[in-house]
């Protein structure tokens, strides 16, 4: 990324995208912590365009917040596919007409394996057409993966359209 270009001039992109569809963003938000809406609400007129969002880090917040099962969080854990397409689907209840959710190991600790420091899933769902969500392996320290998360997370929309 340019050194001069920032997550609030990217989001300012996505925002202009939206506002000329119509679209209103929805956020489901875990590892970033709702650094996705905090980048979103930077840009000045965002209300046109954004809606809001959940932080949902805790998994009972995924599941009263989003509707995200509790079989899913047992079956697949918080970090994975199956609870990103939830966490989108759960967003659009809320309202928006496209959705965005990032689950992930932010680090430095909570690793394993199978889903090792840097692993985040990132999904975008427009409402009524089945979620799309790809597994990321981002390198760096905690801020670092978030920012990475949030990057992926905007550009992402802009491939929707």
């Amino acid at each position: 990324m340019n050194p001069k270009y920032t997550l609030t001039d990217l989001a300012q992109e996505v925002g202009n995208i939206l506002q000329a569809k119509g679209y209103l963003l929805v956020t489901a938000e875990s590892c970033t912590g709702g650094l996705i809406g905090a980048v979103c609400t930077e840009v000045a007129g965002s209300s046109a365009w954004f809606y809001g969002g959940v932080i949902s880090y805790a998994n009972d917040a995924k599941i009263q917040g989003l509707a995200v099962q509790a079989e899913t969080l047992s079956d697949f854990g918080a970090v994975s596919e199956q609870t990103v397409r939830e966490m989108c689907s759960g967003a659009l209840q809320l309202g928006g007409d496209i959705a965005v959710a990032v689950c992930g190991v932010a680090g430095p600790a909570g690793g394993s394996a199978e889903k090792p420091v840097g692993c985040v899933y990132i999904g975008w769902q427009l409402r009524g057409e089945p979620a799309k969500v790809v597994r990321h392996q981002f390198p760096g320290d905690r801020s670092q993966v978030r920012e990475m998360t949030v990057l992926a997370a905007l550009q992402g929309i802009k491939t929707l359209f």
